[in-house]
């Protein structure tokens, strides 16, 4: 028998909210936040909509827990990839982990985080400010780890850590893009190896 979650109120829910978080995180992965429609994401979370409103909020807040997830989980290989010894390193763990999560062999190609609301409209501003803030928030992790890179002569005299974390995610950012379009992992990966055979040497 299924374990009935409380909601925060004391009373159980009739179904469980960590898995169907995870189904409406599916949803938005692969519509975006504007084309993800009420109905499809309590189909998929099989729930009703007033379920849905009393466990999560509108589909804003929707939105914004289901990106939490994303960021725990198919897109925490950002977490282990600062963690490399070397700055050639992170960025080699950064790009490898953006092919890995944006062209799975099942589920959602792309990125929630890049393709999520780039093109939302007025109503859906708060949604593309966050993903903006997001994608900001990574740029700013890897210019911190590079910098640090660069104090240890990790990386040459007179690199700037900026720029690199931009070429960085600009990079994996355009590999999301390029896997919702269709390129397959094995080409993805030949880029990124090329790419990275342009990394300045010490």
């Amino acid at each position: 028998m299924e374990t009935r979650k409380k909601s925060p109120s004391g009373r159980p829910r009739g179904f469980d909210a960590d898995e169907a978080l995870e189904r409406a995180m599916l949803v938005f992965w692969e519509h975006g936040y504007e084309g993800a429609s009420l109905a499809a994401l309590t189909d998929a979370m099989g729930i009703s909509a007033t379920s849905m409103y009393a466990a999560f909020g509108n589909k804003q807040e929707l939105f914004r827990k289901a990106m939490q997830r994303y960021a725990a989980g198919p897109s925490d290989y950002l977490v282990r990839a600062l963690e490399q010894p070397t700055a050639h390193g992170v960025a080699t763990e950064i790009l490898a982990g953006a092919i890995r999560t944006t062209t799975r062999p099942s589920g959602p190609q792309g990125c929630l985080g890049v393709q999520g609301a780039l093109t939302a409209s007025d109503s859906g501003r708060e949604v593309r400010d966050l993903l903006a803030d997001w994608r900001n928030d990574s740029c700013c992790r890897i210019q911190e780890r590079f910098r640090r890179a660069a104090d240890e002569g990790d990386l040459p005299p007179g690199t700037d850590p900026a720029v690199l974390a931009r070429y960085v995610t600009t990079l994996a950012f355009g590999i999301a893009v390029q896997a919702a379009s269709g390129v397959c992992g094995d080409e993805l990966r030949a880029m990124a190896d090329a790419a990275l055979r342009t990394w300045p040497p010490v």
